[in-house]
């Protein structure tokens, strides 16, 4: 499969690792430009591009950027690229130590519709409840005991189960979360947010999260996720 991630930091990093390893065409892009991404192409085999080239990278591309930096994405960066093209984001809102306050966020917008209306496009909120170390070093085999599943949200059910095929192929149980806006499910300071749960454990944790954003995450205390790498 030929894939585009939009984001060079911890996620995006650790999905162009795994990705080219399990024999996926790689393209990956930040917003410094190619020639900055020479050292991560280098070890990964995946092809150094601009946002521009990854947004039409392929079948598949991956917004994993801060939530700020999606209003600096270039408008109509889709335009023309055709609706088969499944688009994930990876996001989480952190509105105290990087993201400053995004006003629909805060008023109850889910994270991921807030992405989708920026983009013009339909997306499929997974990969942001793991942690970068688990992403990479934590995938084993279907059937393994306490094996780690991922939830994955999203409107359109061809995009969703492209998306859950490669959670699969990544080494974790996908778990269908239902539409987008029940993504807040997953979203920051709910129960399975960075918890590694297997499949049982992350069905009742998005069927017991509370649609109340936790204070940590929406006033100026601190947040702990962002120091953990996420």
């Amino acid at each position: 499969m030929r894939i585009g991630i939009i984001g060079a930091g911890n996620i995006g990093g650790t999905l162009a690792r795994r990705l080219t390893q399990l024999g996926h065409e790689v393209s990956i892009a930040n917003s410094r430009g190619p020639d900055t991404l020479a050292v991560l192409a280098k070890e990964t085999g995946a092809r150094p591009v601009t946002v521009e080239q990854a947004a039409r990278a392929g079948d598949v591309v991956i917004v994993t950027i801060p939530e700020k930096n999606v209003r600096d994405l270039r408008k109509g960066l889709f335009d023309g690229v055709s609706q088969d093209v499944v688009v994930v984001d990876t996001g989480n809102y952190y509105p105290t130590h990087r993201d400053g306050l995004i006003q629909e966020i805060e008023s109850g917008k889910t994270e991921s519709r807030w992405v989708s209306d920026r983009l013009g496009r339909s997306v499929v909120k997974a990969f942001n409840t793991i942690r970068a170390g688990s992403l990479g070093a934590g995938g084993k085999p279907k059937g393994t005991r306490g094996r780690i599943a991922l939830p994955v949200a999203g409107d359109d059910p061809r995009a969703k189960t492209v998306v859950m095929r490669l959670v699969e192929d990544l080494g974790f149980d996908p778990i269908d979360a239902g539409g987008l806006d029940e993504s807040w499910r997953q979203q920051p300071g709910t129960p399975v947010y960075t918890a590694d749960f297997d499949a049982d454990r992350v069905k009742r944790a998005l069927a017991e999260a509370n649609p109340e954003r936790p204070a940590r995450f929406r006033s100026d205390a601190g947040d702990p996720a962002v120091a953990k790498g996420r």
